[in-house]
This record gives C-alpha cells, sequence and structure tokens, in this order.
C-alpha cells in the first residue's frame, strides 16, 4: 500500500483550520483571574487604597472573552464583581455614590464580554459550517487519487487551507480519452465559494471536452469558452469576473506529449530509479495567457511537445506549493528540493512535498496545495 495522501484523507492540520478557535484550559482561566487578583491586591496595600482594583480586573473578562467560552468569561465576570465589592466593603460612607458607580460599570463592562464571547463563538461556528460545507463539496468533485489511464498512474493530494472563506478553486482531473489521456490542473484567481464556482464551470468543461475534442488547443479553447460562459453570469449576478490558470497535457504512447500552459505552474520532470538526472521542467515556451483573458492574448494558444519517455515521473501542481512561504518570506524552492527525490517512489511523493510544505511554512501552508505526480506506465507503449 502506498503512503500518497489523496483528497479523500483526513488531515489533522485542515480539519483543525475549520473547527471553532480552540477554548482556554481551565487552569490558565483560573491562574490569571488569581495571579492578577493578588498581584493587584498587594500592590493596593503596599501603596495604599488610591490604588483600586476596579479599573484593572474588569479586563480580565474582557481578554478571556476573546478566546474562552461563554461559561470561562461568565465565571471571570462574577470573580471580578465579587472581588471588587469585597474590596468596597470598609469604604467610607461618604464614597459611597462613587462605589455603586463602580460596581455598576464592573457590571455594564462584564456583561458586555459574555455577550462578546456569545458573539464570537455563535460566528465561528457559522465561519466553521460554511468553509466546511465548501470543502467538503470541493472534495466530492474531485475524484481521489490514485488516477489510472492505459498510459499513466497518477498519485497526488489536494488539501484546501479552510481559513474563513479563504477556500480556492483549485482542481485537477485526468481523462482516458480516444486520443490518449488527457490531464489537467488548475486554479481559479480569488477565494471563496465564488472562486468554487468557476472551478467547476472549467472543470466540466473539460471532462466533456477532453473526450470529445481530437485536439489539444480544442480543448482549451472549449475551456476558454466555459470560462467566459460562466464571467457573464457572474457579471449578471454583481459578482467580479475571473481568470484561470490551468496547465492542459495531452499523452499517447509515444515518448513524447504536448502540453498548453495557460499561465500555470510548469511541470517537472523528476529524477528516478530508471532515468537518471536533474529534476527541472520540461516546457520552455513562454506560457500563454490564463483562461478567460484570450481577447488581451499577443497569439493564439499554442502547443509545445515535450520528451515524456515510458517509466518517466512528472509532477504538476498550484502555485499553492511553489509560492509557499516560510517565516522569512522565502518561497519553497520545488525546482531544488526535487533533486533529492530520485530515490522515493512516485505515490510517495505527495506525502513528502507536503511534509517538506509544512516544516518550510512552520506550520500549515497558507493557500490550497493541489500536485499530481504522473508515472508513465512502462507497458503503455513503444519504448
Amino acid at each position: 500500500m502506498g503512503t500518497s495522501l489523496d483528497a479523500t484523507d483526513p488531515n489533522p492540520s485542515s480539519a483543525a483550520a475549520g473547527r471553532p478557535t480552540p477554548p482556554l484550559r481551565w487552569s490558565v482561566v483560573v491562574f490569571w483571574l488569581l495571579f492578577v487578583t493578588v498581584v493587584l491586591a498587594g500592590t493596593g496595600i503596599a501603596l495604599g487604597r488610591e490604588t483600586r482594583l476596579a479599573p484593572f480586573l474588569v479586563v480580565l473578562p474582557a481578554l478571556i472573552a476573546g478566546r474562552g467560552t461563554v461559561r470561562q468569561t461568565t465565571v471571570a465576570s462574577v470573580w471580578v464583581t465579587l472581588v471588587i465589592v469585597a474590596s468596597l466593603f470598609d469604604t467610607p460612607l461618604d464614597t459611597l455614590g462613587e462605589d455603586t458607580a463602580v460596581v455598576v460599570f464592573a457590571l455594564v463592562f462584564n456583561g458586555l464580554s459574555i455577550a462578546r464571547a456569545t458573539q464570537r463563538i455563535r460566528r465561528e461556528g457559522e465561519i466553521a459550517r460554511l468553509r466546511s460545507a465548501a470543502a467538503a463539496l470541493q472534495r466530492q468533485l474531485l475524484r481521489p487519487f490514485p488516477l489510472m489511464t492505459d498510459q499513466l498512474l497518477v498519485h497526488g493530494l489536494y488539501r484546501p487551507v479552510e481559513e474563513d472563506s479563504r477556500v480556492g478553486g483549485d482542481v485537477y482531473e485526468v481523462v482516458s480519452s480516444p486520443y490518449g489521456s488527457r490531464v489537467f490542473i488548475a486554479d481559479v484567481q480569488g477565494k471563496g465559494l465564488p472562486a468554487i464556482s468557476a472551478a467547476f464551470a472549467v472543470l466540466s468543461a473539460f471532462r466533456e471536452a477532453a473526450v470529445a475534442e481530437p485536439t489539444l488547443t480544442a480543448v482549451v479553447d472549449a475551456l476558454e469558452e466555459a470560462v467566459l460562459r460562466h464571467n457573464s453570469f457572474a457579471a449578471q449576478a454583481g459578482e467580479r469576473e475571473r481568470f484561470v490558470t490551468a496547465l492542459v497535457l495531452g499523452i499517447g504512447d509515444g515518448p513524447e506529449a504536448q502540453a498548453i500552459n495557460c499561465g500555470h505552474v510548469a511541470p517537472l520532470l523528476l529524477p528516478d530509479e530508471h532515468h537518471a538526472g536533474h529534476a527541472g521542467p520540461v516546457l520552455h515556451d513562454e506560457p500563454c495567457v490564463p483562461l478567460g483573458l484570450d481577447d488581451l492574448a499577443p497569439r493564439p494558444r499554442t502547443v509545445e511537445w515535450f520528451s515524456f519517455p515510458h517509466g518517466g515521473t512528472l509532477l504538476l501542481c498550484t502555485d499553492g506549493v511553489t509560492e509557499a512561504r516560510s517565516p522569512s518570506g522565502d518561497m519553497y524552492p520545488l525546482e531544488e528540493r526535487a533533486q533529492a527525490w530520485g530515490e522515493v517512489l512516485p505515490r510517495d511523493v505527495p506525502a513528502t512535498v507536503y511534509r517538506e510544505l509544512r516544516r518550510h511554512t512552520a506550520g500549515t501552508p497558507s493557500d490550497d496545495t493541489a500536485l499530481m505526480v504522473l508515472r508513465r506506465r512502462p507497458g503503455a507503449g513503444p519504448e
């Protein structure tokens, strides 16, 4: 069994991103309530009665409301109110009006803190439901890896970032057609449900055109029309138009393959036990314009042929991989890291890349991550 990740595998980091903010532990809440109360009480005794607890203690429930539960915020509010009232027991009668105002202020401020915690938790729950539903819908329409055709065995992974509305429009597909294998990977501009809608429109167009159209240029023309139609409907609904970076490959039985790169990350040919050498891009022409921007293109989109030997391994990805940044701002050096993957099995490359991305970003990548590892089946055609 392989260890590659696929679109249906659970991922702790992405699952965590879909949940509300983890609440504070009760031990933390109790510690800070007691610690701050003791410190302020000691300061008041040392410096005299002029030092009041109220102006400082009422801040505690507000701070806890930013991360804690409603119950934790309520406990903190009750504690602070009781401590303030207790500190005013032996004050002179001539300050009764002032002391009453302090207690009323504490009650109002603590009530606002509880309301804030309630509103925050409700909002986090709504966001979690929305982004989880969007990510689940996205996963349902993307087929899980591995994928197989007569020419290819494809491993890969897809990881949506799932932060607030930032679920993106990364899509992929592999189709077996009368003209060989057609491979598609794309990234829609923007985030959220509108980006997912555009991604599904272009994905559906590819699934239909990949089987029906005899040439790769005709497939891409169909994708362009799909994006333009979607943008037309989006404009009528008051949404902004979007473009789509995409890479479309055509792979037959021969040792060469064809590609049309619509502003996407170029594929890399990986070294392996059968094909030694350095990992490097297989396309050298300037990329064409993204889908949806054909009117701005200085020339028509054209096919570029490249060598893809039988038994070779090709890596396709979105910019969530190549533009992942470290805490110091450095982008992930995909081509450089790929030099060391000669002994990594193709099915294990996706998991290797994702582990390296997490180390590089010191946590979870901040953008959707989609990649495909295409393995040319050795018996797919003549050598």
